[in-house]
Formats: C-alpha cells, sequence, structure tokens
C-alpha cells in the first residue's frame, strides 16, 4: 500500500482498512458510516463512483464476486452493490450486517435504484421514494387458462380461496413500512432536485396517454412492488395493483417494480431484530428506467422489448435524489446522529 494512503484516510476509517486486513492487522474497531447506500448493480453504482469521493474499499466476506467490497469516502458516506435479484440481495445485505467490520446501530440507509413505473404514477426518469414495499411473488398462482369461471385472474392470497380474499398464513416478509418521519424528510429535502432527461425518453413517451407518463420527470412518494419474475404488460400490472391493495388494506399506492426490495428490508430487518442496526433509518428510493406496461400503441413484447431511453436518466436521476438527502445528513450529522430530527431542525444543504 502507498504510504500516501494513510494521510488521506481519516482516523474513523482506518479501522475497518485494519479489519479488512488491508494494513496487515488483526483486528480493530468496526467503521461507523453515517449513510450506506445500497444499489443493485454497476450501472447504479457508478455515478456514485464518479461523483463521490469514495476511494476507500473494504472487502467484505460473503460479498459477490463482481462487487466484493464497500466503497466509502472520508466524510462517512459508503456505497455497495447487492447485484441483482432476491438472494443476492439478502445474502450480500447478511454479509455486511454480519461480518463486524461495521458499526451500523447509527447508520442511515438508502435503497437507491431503478425500476419499471405505473405511467399513470410517473415517467421515464421520475424517482419515487417508497412508503411501502409490497412482495409481489408470496402467494398462489394458477395459469389465466385454467381458472374457474368469474375469475379476472389467477392470483390468489396465500390459504385465501379466490381472488381478493385476505392470506390466512404467510412468510412475515409480505409488507414492510418505512418510517414515516424518514421518508418525509427524505422527500421535502429531494422533492426539488434538479432532474435528468433526454431525447430519446422524450420522444418514447408519445406512445402513453397518461398524463403522468406525457409529463417530465419528478419526485413523488408512492409504493414499490418486489419480484424475482421481470414481468410487464397491463394485465399482469392491473393484477399487481390489486394485490398491492389487497396486501396493504387499501393504504398502498402501487408505482414502482422492482427485483430487491423486500428481500433487501427483510435481511436489514433482521439486523435490527438482532440489535445491529435501526430499522427507522431505512429510505427506499426506485427511478425509472421503463413503464411496466405497453403504450396504447404498442403490444407487450414490443413495450419489452423497446429502447426508451429511461436508463440513462434514472440512473443519474436515482443518484442526484438519493445523494442529496446523504449529503444533508452528512454535513448536519450532530442533528441526525441521534435519529431522524424535525422538519425545522433539517438543514437543506
Amino acid at each position: 500500500m502507498k504510504s500516501t494512503w494513510r494521510f488521506s484516510f481519516p482516523a474513523l476509517m482506518l479501522p475497518a482498512l485494519l479489519a479488512a486486513g488491508a494494513l496487515g492487522a488483526s483486528a480493530a474497531e468496526p467503521v461507523k458510516p453515517k449513510v450506506m447506500v445500497i444499489t443493485m448493480f454497476g450501472g447504479e453504482t457508478k455515478p456514485w463512483l464518479e461523483n463521490e469521493k469514495a476511494e476507500i474499499k473494504i472487502p467484505v466476506p460473503g460479498f459477490p464476486k463482481d462487487y466484493p467490497d464497500v466503497a466509502c469516502s472520508a466524510e462517512g458516506l459508503c456505497v455497495l452493490t447487492t447485484a441483482m435479484g432476491y438472494a443476492n440481495a439478502a445474502s450480500t445485505l447478511s454479509a455486511l450486517i454480519y461480518s463486524r467490520l461495521f458499526d451500523l446501530k447509527q447508520t442511515y440507509f438508502i435503497i437507491a435504484g431503478i425500476a419499471g413505473v405505473d405511467p399513470s404514477k410517473g415517467t421515464l426518469g421520475s424517482a419515487h421514494w417508497a412508503r411501502f414495499a409490497i412482495d409481489g411473488s408470496l402467494r398462489h398462482e394458477i395459469d389465466p387458462r385454467q381458472i374457474p369461471e368469474g375469475w379476472s385472474h389467477g392470483v390468489v392470497a396465500l390459504g385465501a380461496k379466490a381472488p381478493g380474499e385476505k392470506a390466512q398464513w404467510g412468510a412475515g416478509t409480505e409488507v414492510y413500512r418505512l418510517n414515516e418521519e424518514f421518508l418525509q424528510r427524505a422527500f421535502a429535502l429531494s422533492r426539488e432536485t434538479a432532474l435528468a432527461d433526454n431525447e430519446e425518453a422524450q420522444g418514447y413517451r408519445a406512445h402513453y396517454t397518461q398524463e403522468a407518463a406525457k409529463g417530465k420527470p419528478l419526485v413523488s412518494i408512492c409504493d414499490t412492488l418486489s419480484s424475482d419474475s421481470y414481468w410487464h404488460g397491463t394485465m399482469i400490472a392491473e393484477s399487481m395493483a390489486k394485490w398491492v391493495a389487497l396486501m396493504t388494506d387499501g393504504k398502498g399506492s402501487y408505482c414502482t417494480t422492482q427485483m430487491e426490495d423486500n428481500a433487501t428490508l427483510t435481511a436489514l430487518r433482521r439486523g435490527a431484530d438482532a440489535g445491529l442496526l435501526d430499522f427507522d433509518r431505512i429510505a427506499l428510493l426506485r427511478t425509472a428506467s421503463n413503464f411496466d406496461r405497453e403504450g396504447t400503441d404498442q403490444t407487450p413484447v414490443e413495450s419489452l422489448t423497446a429502447k426508451s431511453g429511461g436508463f440513462g436518466p434514472s440512473t443519474t436521476n436515482a443518484y442526484r435524489v438519493a445523494s442529496t438527502v446523504a449529503k444533508a445528513i452528512i454535513s448536519d450529522w450532530d442533528k441526525w446522529a441521534g435519529g431522524v430530527p424535525a422538519a425545522e431542525a433539517v438543514s437543506a444543504n
């Protein structure tokens, strides 16, 4: 290791390097991140590494081979990449929590990734903070070609006898509600963020008639649906909207769809139950890289395989919106260290 590195790393970060064996030490105190950003693949991580001085790399046993470490800045911002899907998300977060390399008791977690979006709730590049994360897979499902007469779809809650009935049993990970105070602070801090857009995305919006889809990207609060299956199309989407309403007693407003969040939150919930982190310090942001269904002049296949132009704005905006909140927390750490501060105490730095 170059000797100049020793002087560029603050005392806060040196223990983690020692614990990871970077300086040949056998034991050290764990590092204490102020903010831990959770991304799911390299395209989501890239803007963070390009725009933040996250030069301290801490390898974590059990992390995916493609994303083997946590990247941290001197100020206390850290970024990790889980790799896509439930199995990767839960495994990576569990490896982090139980690695003993980090003290996460005061850490704020921001999940910042891309998603599909309901065109009635958002558009390409729009950013949505979630109140609820709902699992779209823990359920019974019968092929539509074999459903009984009178059923509009084949989705049935666990233990129920027909669509629309409440579940009779479950896994306990079907629905997570995020801390309302942190949600509102995150939204207030980031709602005026300048969002990226491009001509390709602007042109693609012409396939849709919904006002939200045709509009410019914005920041809002609406909920996210998790599923390992990358589903697409109006019929499935409408069924999923009913599922979200059922699972949240009508309180959830389904907006984005993605492949990790209930798994990520389950790992974090377990860590919180073990006293290793604070579940009230989690915020969940998803930005729209694509619509979750076809436009009025498209088939679902055409929509699924189209190049919408949404990827670039969505990855950029996930960084812009989430980093606004992360920087506010770090710059006002004295106010945030003890928990989410009241609105009047939050700096808008």
